[in-house]
């Protein structure tokens, strides 16, 4: 069975991608970087973050809990 052909090649600079954004998906936002959430793993700003321990190390949470986070950011 043989491979797929690649739709993107690599030019003769390094670039791959014409279209493609430079840059993180999860750049820097107004100062403060974002954290995924130990438990729901949702990236949310540092602000929306607490600390928290868990398996005897702190982590970060969504404070003040994942679910009033989640209906905060659909309001």
């Amino acid at each position: 069975m043989s491979k797929a052909e690649p739709k993107t090649t690599i030019k003769p600079s390094g670039l791959r991608y014409k279209s493609k954004r430079s840059g993180s998906p999860f750049a820097v936002l107004g100062g403060a970087g974002t954290m995924s959430c130990f438990l729901c793993g949702k990236h949310r700003a540092r602000s929306a973050l607490k600390t928290r321990r868990l398996l005897g190390k702190a982590q970060f949470v969504c404070s003040p809990s994942c679910a009033e986070a989640e209906k905060a950011e659909k309001a």
